[in-house]
C-alpha cells in the first residue's frame, strides 16, 4: 500500500528521507525504464523566503547547478550560486539539526511523455547533493536526504501520457550536519534519474551470497518478488556461463567456478527469472576474513595499494560522465593501484561495476562526515545524539542494499570523521544485521570497540614500524586493547599528495611489504578538485576562495595524483614504481625479483634490459625468468655493463588487459649514472676551450656577469624555494608547531642579502691561475647568514667552480634550516635542456621513485611541472647538463662532495619565469614567460616530506645547516656550435 506525504519534510527534521521505497541491489532488467537524464528547466532562488517567480532557465541533469561552466544557460533571469569549499568546517552556525535561512534553491522541472504509461512503476534518483522534495504531475512523492545514496518512489497511478515531475532542492537541511566531507559544496540533481515499470509477479531485489571455499563456489540466491506468483509459476536461477541453476535460498556448490580477486576478476552472469521479469547481475566467487590479525580474501592475505576517491568533475561538479569515471578506473590499473576507498560516500554504482569487472579492492564508504563538529570539541555531535540514529541507520541500510552483491566490496566504512559515540554502535549494528560477509572499518573508533580492522590517518612511518609488529602503546582498558592487538592495522589515509610530493612514499611500502599484519593504505587522494571558470584566455582552474567565498580552504581541495581534468601529475608515475607488482632490484650483477601479487602468479608480466651510454642505445633484450608464485621471489644473473653506461631493467605487460596494450611499462629500475662528465657528456659538439679570461665577474658583488660570450644575470646562491603545498604546514611529528615556510621566512631566505667580501686573483694567466671570491649572505634582520667562497680556475677546456658554503651567526636549534644550497641564474630566451642524470620525471630527495638513470631532454616549457597553486616542482636530478637558450648553449657538470647522504643528489631546475614570478602567481594561469630561462643549479636539497597531512621531511632528508661544498663545471660550444645544435 502506498502512503505519500501530506507535508515536505522539514528542513530541519533529522530523520531519513519520507515517502521513499527501500532500496534494492543495482541490477539490470529486461522490464521497461526510461532515462530521465538530459536538459531540465531550472530557477534558482538565493533562500525560500525569497524565492523567484518566472525566469526559467535550463541545466543539465545529472550535474551540481553552481557549476561556473552552467553560467551561459542555467539562470537567464539570475543568479544559479556559486561553489565555496571548506575542508572541515560548516558554511553556517552550528546549530544542529537547523539549517540557516540563507538557504538556496534549485528548482527543476522535466516533462516527457509516455506513449503507454506503466501502471507499476518506480521513480529512481541515484543522488540529489541537498535536500530534495520530489514531486509528480502536482502529487508530493516525498523527500530525498542523503547526497550521495540512492532513493526511490512508488509512482503506481500516477504516469500520464504527458508528465510533469518537479525536485525543489534546498542545499542545506538537518540532513548537512552528516555530510560535512572535505570537498566543494555542490547541490543539485548529480546522478541519473530513472523511471522503472514494475510488472506483477516482478523481481523486487536479489541477496547474493558467493563464497569461495577450499572445495570450490558455494552460491546462494535469495530475490524477493513484487508480489506472488501465478500458481504454478516458479523463480528459476542460473548462472549463464556455467549452465548451472540454483534454487533460492538454498546453499549450492559450484565446482566449476573460478575464484574472483582484484589481480583476477572472474565474473559470472546471474539471471533471476520470473513469467514477469528477468534480472541479470555479475557475481564474482569470493571470501573475506581475518585470520591471526591478517586480513585475507579466499584464503590469501592481501595488501592494499590503494587510492582515496572523490567524485568530482571539474565542470559538472559532484556529476562523473560515465566515459570519465571508465577512464580514470583504466589509469588507476596502468598506474599499479589495486585498490580504492570510495571517500567519504558511497559511489555511483558504474564504479562499482566497473571495479568488480576489472579487478580493484574497495572501502566502500557510508555518506557519513560531522568533520566540524571536532572544531567545537565534539560539542552537539550527531554520532552522540540519539535523534539522529534512524537517519543513520537508513543510511547504512541504503548503501548495504544497494552495493551487497558486489565482489569488489571487501571492507564497509561506517564513515569519515565523525567522532565518537553511540550511534557508532547502532550502525555497526545496522551493518552487521544486513550484511556479515564483510569486515567493518571506521577510523573514527580509536579503540575499535565496534569495527573488525584497526585504522589510522597519517600515521608517521615510526609509529606504523610499532604497530606492525604490535608494540604499539596499549589502551586503558585491557579487553579493548587485547582485541585490537588481534586485529589487521590499515592506513585509510596517508602521504597526502598536495602540489609536489609527498615524499616518503617508499617507507611506508617497504613496512607493508614486510608485515604481514599491515594490510596496506590508501594515499590521499586519487584527485585534484578544481573548478574550471571560461576566460577569454580560454578555461582556467580556480580553488576555495576564488568564488568569493567568505569562509574557506584556500587550495588545500587540490592535493591530487591526477589533475580535475585527470591529467595524471608526475606524484602518480612515482606512485606507479612503489606500488609495482614486480617489485626489482639491482645488486651489481644481480637482478633481485619480489612478486607482491596475491593470488595470482607473475605470468602476465615479462623482463627486459637496455643498456645505454653518452652515445645511445648500445644493446637490449628480455631477461629470462620462470613465473613467480604469489610473493615468491627470485634472483637473476644481469648482463655485463660496460663501465660507461647505464642498465635500465623494465617489467612490462605480456600481452594484451582490459587497461593497457601489451608491451606496457610496469615498472622500471636501472644503476646510477657513470662517474665523470666525460662519460655522462651526450652528442660531440665540440667545445670552446675557457680560460679564466673568459669569467666576468661584477667587481661590486663577485657575481658572475658573463662566460665567454654567454650573458649571465641574477647570479647568486639560493638556500630557500617557493614553498610547496607541503612547505606551508607544519608535519604532524615537528615539535614546532610552525611550518618549514615559515622558518624559512623568519631567517629570511626568500630575501638573501649579499656582502662581497674580497675578490683575489691569483696568477690569472698560468695553468694554476684562480680567482677567489668571498660573499657573505644572509635575511635582512637577522644574525643568521652563510660565508660563501668561490674558487674559479680552468679545467679540461672548461671552468671549474668549486663553491663552499658554510653558516656563521646564530642558525636556531631546528631540524631543518635549508630548502637548499644551489646556485641561480638566468640565460637570455626560451630555453631546451639535456641532462645526464634521473629522469624522464622531477626527482627530490624523498621523491621521484620512478626516475632512472640515463640521459634525457625535453624543451623548458615542456618539463614545467604545472601545480594549480605554483610552487616549487619539476627539479631533475642531475650531473650534467646542456641549457640552449637564446642561440647559445652552455653545459656544466654537477657534483657534490658533501654533505653525504639522501640530499647530496645534484639537481637542475629550468622554467621560463623567474622566481619572483613563482612567488607572485596565485594560479598557474598567472605564470607567463619572460622570454628567458631561469636556472638553479643545486648541490644539495631537502625532501618535500608530506606535512599538509601527516610527517613532515622524514629526517634523513631534512638539510640542517651544516658545511656544504661542491663544484659546478662549465663548458660553452665554440662558434661551430653557436646555435647549441645537438650532435649525436
Amino acid at each position: 500500500m502506498i502512503v505519500r506525504p501530506e507535508q515536505p519534510q522539514a528542513r530541519d527534521d533529522p530523520g531519513p528521507p519520507i515517502g521513499t521505497a527501500p532500496t534494492v541491489a543495482s541490477w539490470t532488467t529486461d522490464a521497461a525504464e526510461w532515462n530521465l537524464d538530459g536538459t531540465w528547466e531550472f530557477r534558482w532562488s538565493p533562500s525560500s523566503a525569497h524565492q523567484r517567480e518566472g525566469g526559467w532557465g535550463s541545466i543539465p541533469v545529472p550535474a551540481s547547478f553552481v557549476m561556473p561552466s552552467l553560467d551561459r544557460d542555467a539562470a537567464p533571469a539570475g543568479d544559479h550560486g556559486r561553489p565555496a569549499y571548506t575542508n572541515k568546517w560548516y558554511p553556517f552556525p552550528i546549530d544542529p539539526p537547523r539549517p540557516p535561512d540563507e538557504n538556496p534553491v534549485g528548482e527543476y522541472r522535466r516533462r516527457f511523455p509516455l506513449a503507454d504509461p506503466p501502471p507499476r512503476a518506480e521513480l529512481r534518483f541515484g543522488g540529489i547533493e541537498g535536500a530534495g522534495e520530489v514531486r509528480l504531475n502536482g502529487v508530493l512523492l516525498g523527500s530525498t536526504r542523503g547526497s550521495r545514496l540512492p532513493m526511490a518512489f512508488d509512482v503506481s497511478g500516477l504516469l500520464e501520457g504527458e508528465n510533469l515531475l518537479e525536485v525543489r532542492v534546498h542545499q542545506f537541511s538537518a540532513a548537512t550536519y552528516l555530510e560535512d566531507q572535505d570537498a566543494w559544496w555542490l547541490p543539485g540533481i548529480i546522478r541519473s534519474v530513472v523511471l522503472r515499470a514494475r510488472p506483477v509477479g516482478g523481481v523486487r531485489d536479489v541477496r547474493v551470497r558467493a563464497e569461495w571455499t577450499p572445495s570450490g563456489g558455494m552460491l546462494t540466491v535469495m530475490p524477493e518478488l513484487d508480489s506472488a506468483l501465478e500458481p504454478g509459476a516458479e523463480v528459476a536461477i542460473e548462472i549463464a556461463e556455467l549452465g548451472t541453476t540454483v534454487r533460492a535460498g538454498h546453499p549450492t556448490p559450484v565446482r566449476d567456478a573460478l575464484p574472483w580477486s582484484a589481480e583476477d576478476p572472474v565474473l559470472y552472469t546471474l539471471r533471476v527469472r520470473t513469467p514477469a521479469e528477468t534480472v541479470t547481475h555479475r557475481i564474482g566467487f569470493r571470501t573475506v576474513g581475518i585470520v591471526d590479525g591478517v586480513f585475507q580474501v579466499n584464503g590469501v592475505p592481501v595488501s592494499l595499494r590503494g587510492v582515496n576517491r572523490h567524485e568530482h568533475h571539474p565542470r559538472l561538479g559532484r556529476h562523473v560522465p560515465p566515459e570519465v569515471v571508465t577512464a580514470e578506473l583504466l589509469m588507476m590499473k596502468r598506474h599499479n593501484i589495486n585498490a580504492v576507498r570510495t571517500s567519504h560516500y558511497p559511489p555511483d554504482p558504474l564504479f562499482l561495476d566497473l571495479a568488480d569487472r576489472l579487478g580493484f579492492w574497495v572501502v566502500d564508504e557510508c555518506d557519513v562526515e560531522t568533520h566540524g563538529f571536532g572544531e567545537i570539541d565534539w560539542r552537539g555531535n550527531p554520532m552522540d545524539d540519539p535523534r539522529w540514529e534512524p537517519a543513520l541507520r537508513d543510511r547504512v541500510a541504503r548503501m548495504v542494499e544497494r552495493d551487497k552483491n558486489h565482489p569488489c566490496v571487501i571492507l564497509w566504512s561506517l564513515g569519515n570523521e565523525a567522532g565518537e559515540g553511540g550511534n557508532v554502535a547502532a550502525m555497526a549494528d545496522e551493518f552487521r544485521s544486513r550484511d556479515d560477509s564483510r569486515p567493518l572499518h571506521y577510523e573514527g573508533d580509536q579503540s575499535s570497540a565496534h569495527v573488525d580492522v584497526w585504522s589510522r590517518m597519517y600515521a608517521h612511518p615510526d609509529e606504523v614500524a610499532e604497530i606492525a609488529i604490535g608494540v604499539e602503546p596499549a589502551l586503558a582498558d585491557d579487553a579493548l586493547d587485547a582485541r585490537r592487538r588481534a586485529m589487521p592495522f590499515v592506513l585509510c589515509e596517508y602521504a597526502h599528495a598536495m602540489g609536489t610530493g609527498p615524499g616518503g612514499l617508499t617507507e611506508y611500502q617497504d613496512l607493508f611489504d614486510a608485515h604481514p599484519r599491515l594490510m596496506g593504505g590508501f594515499i590521499w587522494e586519487w584527485l585534484e578538485h578544481g573548478v574550471q571558470v571560461d576566460t577569454d584566455q580560454g578555461p582556467v582552474t580556480r580553488y576555495g576562495g576564488d568564488f568569493g567565498e567568505p569562509l574557506h580552504d584556500s587550495n588545500d581541495v587540490i592535493d591530487g595524483l591526477v589533475s580535475a581534468e585527470r591529467r595524471p601529475r608526475a606524484q602518480l608515475t612515482d606512485l606507479a614504481q612503489v606500488f609495482a607488482p614486480l617489485r626489482v632490484t639491482i645488486d651489481g650483477a644481480r637482478l633481485h625479483v619480489v612478486s607482491r601479487l596475491d593470488h595470482t602468479d607473475s605470468s602476465r608480466y615479462a623482463l627486459r634490459y637496455r643498456i645505454e651510454d653518452a652515445a645511445g642505445v648500445r644493446d637490449s633484450g628480455p631477461i629470462t625468468a620462470p613465473p613467480l608464485p604469489p610473493r615468491g621471489r627470485t634472483t637473476l644473473d644481469l648482463p655485463q655493463v660496460p663501465p660507461l653506461a647505464v642498465l635500465t631493467v623494465e617489467v612490462v605487460q605480456v600481452g594484451e588487459t582490459a587497461w593497457a596494450p601489451g608491451g606496457w611499462v610496469v615498472s622500471r629500475v636501472s644503476t646510477a649514472v657513470p662517474a665523470g662528465i666525460a662519460a655522462q657528456r651526450r652528442g660531440a659538439a665540440p667545445v670552446r676551450r675557457l680560460t679564466l679570461a673568459d669569467v666576468d665577474l661584477d667587481p661590486a658583488t663577485g657575481a658572475l656577469r658573463r662566460l665567454g660570450d654567454l650573458e649571465v644575470t641574477d647570479w647568486r646562491v639560493m638556500l630557500d624555494r617557493v614553498p610547496t603545498d607541503n612547505d606551508r604546514h607544519a608535519g604532524w611529528d615537528e615539535i614546532l608547531e610552525f611550518s618549514y615556510a615559515e622558518r624559512w621566512r623568519l631567517l629570511g631566505l626568500h630575501d638573501l642579502r649579499s656582502r662581497l667580501v674580497s675578490i683575489e686573483r691569483v696568477s690569472v694567466d698560468g695553468p694554476d691561475g684562480e680567482i677567489r671570491v668571498r660573499t657573505v649572505v644572509g635575511g635582512p634582520a637577522v644574525d643568521a647568514r652563510v660565508s660563501c667562497r668561490w674558487r674559479w680556475r680552468a679545467v679540461d677546456g672548461g671552468i671549474r667552480l668549486d663553491l663552499a658554503v658554510d653558516p656563521e651567526g646564530h642558525w636556531p636549534a631546528w631540524t631543518a634550516h635549508w630548502a637548499r644550497v644551489g646556485v641561480g641564474f638566468s640565460l637570455p630566451g626560451e630555453g631546451r635542456l639535456e641532462w645526464c642524470g634521473r629522469g624522464p620525471g622531477p626527482a627530490y630527495p624523498d621523491l621521484g621513485q620512478a626516475a632512472t638513470a640515463g640521459w634525457f631532454a625535453g624543451a623548458v616549457a615542456e618539463l614545467q611541472e604545472r601545480t594549480v597553486r605554483p610552487q616549487e616542482a619539476g627539479a631533475r636530478a642531475a650531473s650534467w647538463v646542456r641549457v640552449a637558450a637564446g642561440g647559445q648553449t652552455l653545459e656544466v657538470g654537477l657534483d657534490t662532495a658533501s654533505p653525504r647522504g639522501p640530499v647530496n643528489d645534484p639537481a637542475i631546475t629550468v622554467r621560463p619565469w623567474s622566481e619572483a614570478a613563482l612567488w607572485a602567481a596565485a594560479h598557474d594561469d598567472e605564470l607567463i614567460p619572460d622570454g628567458r630561462t631561469h636556472v638553479v643549479l643545486d648541490l644539495v636539497r631537502a625532501g618535500v616530506g608530506t606535512a599538509r597531512c601527516g610527517p613532515g621531511v622524514l629526517p634523513a632528508y631534512r638539510l640542517e645547516a651544516q658545511p656544504v661544498r661542491g663544484s659546478l663545471v662549465f663548458f660553452t660550444p665554440d662558434a661551430s656550435d653557436a646555435n647549441g645544435d645537438r650532435h649525436d
